[in-house]
């Protein structure tokens, strides 16, 4: 289980997410955190982010960086929006973010963003067989998407956002109706070629970031702090309107008593609520549904579908190569180690809920795959003391001493007693390596044993882990009664560690 951070640097506030991504469900978050910093006012009024917006930014990027650096983060994106797109001074506010953040920022494109947000919609939300259109007012832009079940059609960014219009037209408090009219306008004019393109006809329309938020909050009567509560609430275009005239009579004071809209918000309501009501009647949506998916969520579904990350539990290259020419030297036959790899990696992979270990031990445990028949090359009997033996003492390049002490433990223990307080080898490691190895010996153990016949036909299904017990099924075209036979030889020791019992079975390929 992959942990990612995602960062949105945002024309009116910059968030930050952490959360494991296990295979196929939905992300656990680990850490949230959302700061208004307002990187667009200046932008919008002068062209350029100010140095107290840099600064500002700076201070919460550096903060956000050492929360998630606690996390054993696998991969982090971090993303600059419409604000920093605009800025004539993006390059030193990229430089000065990068530093602060110990992490590239990059900037978006609006289709790159527009992208990102349905991502994160669809990955929260699933829309199967529905086409939707997808609303995003954030600070300087918004993000209209047309998708259809659950793809991404079409997608346009238009320079729509809260804070920039409020910048743009709004001055008096509260806005003149003739303020009014003009923003209204200008929305319409940015809405039209869009309209048409898009069409008229949604199964459903829902709308994201903080203004979205706040409108269905405020609709539905949800207290600012409980916004949680209000993903997938409901609120009519009717209800919006009428929502929309009581904000724009309002002044500010007023505004802020208005229960859902925090005092932050209350500045720059008027602009979001009004383009977000005009988008609705213009493209003749009767209701709109708020999520609290948005970029940061694309961001962690994006980089999980890609396995982001992964690759810190696997072998490099080089190392990789390394390993194989030391297996090679000792005999070892190579498509069997690579097949025994490669089970263990699957193995590591769908048994994290239950080792829970940093990726960094994968790696010694795909290395330990190759290395635990090299005691062969000495004597077949007690081979696994033999590759001890071998492994600590021969020269290799690509690892660290205590990874090769770790690597050569792990071999000694492929088969046989498992580790006790009389073996000196087990007894010199550190207390976060003896706890590692418990709990791969259990996975290098099955993963030898899957390939048992050396005839490279079995392959693992699927590995379920449930009601005190973890079900490995495996494939082959012939049953594979050696496979099975070994593997349930492990039972013992699995569930020693991991105190559950282990099911083999198979069907045919």
């Amino acid at each position: 289980m992959l942990r990612y951070a995602a960062v949105d640097i945002g024309s009116n506030s910059t968030r930050m997410i952490a959360a494991e991504v296990p295979p196929d469900e939905q992300p656990r978050v680990l850490l949230s955190e959302r700061v208004v910093t307002r990187l667009g006012e200046s932008v919008f009024r002068d062209g350029r982010i100010s140095a107290q917006a840099m600064e500002e930014v700076e201070r919460v990027l550096a903060h956000m960086a050492d929360s998630y650096k606690k996390l054993e983060i696998a991969g982090v994106r971090a993303v600059a929006t419409s604000a920093v797109r605009d800025a004539s001074n993006q390059l030193e506010f990229l430089a000065r973010a990068s530093a602060a953040l110990g992490t590239s920022v990059e900037i978006v494109t609006g289709r790159e963003e527009a992208r990102l947000i349905h991502r994160g919609v669809v990955s929260r939300w699933p829309q199967a067989g529905k086409r939707v259109l997808i609303v995003d007012i954030g600070g300087g832009s918004a993000e209209i998407i047309a998708g259809e079940d659950d793809r991404l059609v079409d997608a346009i960014s238009k320079p729509l956002g809260a804070v920039r219009l409020q910048q743009i037209f709004l001055h008096a408090d509260p806005p003149s109706p003739r303020e009014l009219h003009q923003m209204a306008e200008f929305v319409d004019q940015k809405l039209a070629a869009a309209v048409e393109k898009m069409g008229t006809k949604w199964d459903r329309v829902i709308a994201t970031s903080a203004t979205a938020a706040a409108v269905v909050c405020a609709v539905n009567r949800v207290a600012r702090n409980r916004r949680d509560q209000a993903d997938r609430l409901r609120a009519s275009t009717a209800q919006i309107r009428k929502l929309f005239g009581r904000l724009a009579e309002s002044d500010l004071a007023g505004r802020r008593k208005i229960a859902g809209i925090g005092p932050r918000r209350a500045e720059i309501i008027v602009a979001g609520a009004g383009t977000l009501l005009r988008i609705l009647e213009r493209f003749h949506a009767s209701s709109v549904y708020y999520s609290s998916a948005g970029v940061r969520d694309g961001i962690l579904a994006d980089m999980a579908s890609r396995g982001v990350g992964g690759e810190l539990a696997r072998l490099g290259r080089e190392q990789r190569k390394e390993v194989e020419r030391v297996a090679s030297r000792f005999g070892v036959v190579l498509p069997h180690a690579r097949k025994v790899a490669g089970f263990s990696q699957t193995l590591f992979s769908r048994l994290e809920p239950l080792h829970e270990l940093p990726l960094a031990y994968g790696r010694l445990l795909e290395a330990a795959s190759y290395f635990c028949d090299t005691g062969h090359h000495v004597n077949d009997s007690g081979h696994h003391k033999h590759a001890y033996y071998i492994v600590s003492n021969v020269d290799f390049s690509g690892f660290t001493n205590r990874e090769r002490v770790f690597i050569a433990t792990l071999c000694r223990y492929h088969r046989k007693a498992m580790p006790s307080a009389a073996h000196p080898e087990y007894q010199i490691l550190a207390p976060d390596d003896k706890q590692a190895l418990l709990l791969l010996i259990p996975l290098l153990r099955l993963a030898d044993n899957l390939d048992r016949s050396r005839d490279q036909d079995v392959e693992i299904a699927s590995c379920d882990i449930s009601n005190g017990h973890v079900t490995l099924k495996l494939t082959s075209p012939r049953e594979p009664d050696l496979a099975e036979w070994a593997a349930a030889r492990v039972a013992d020791a699995f569930q020693q560690v991991y105190g559950r019992s282990l099911q083999v079975s198979y069907e045919r390929s």
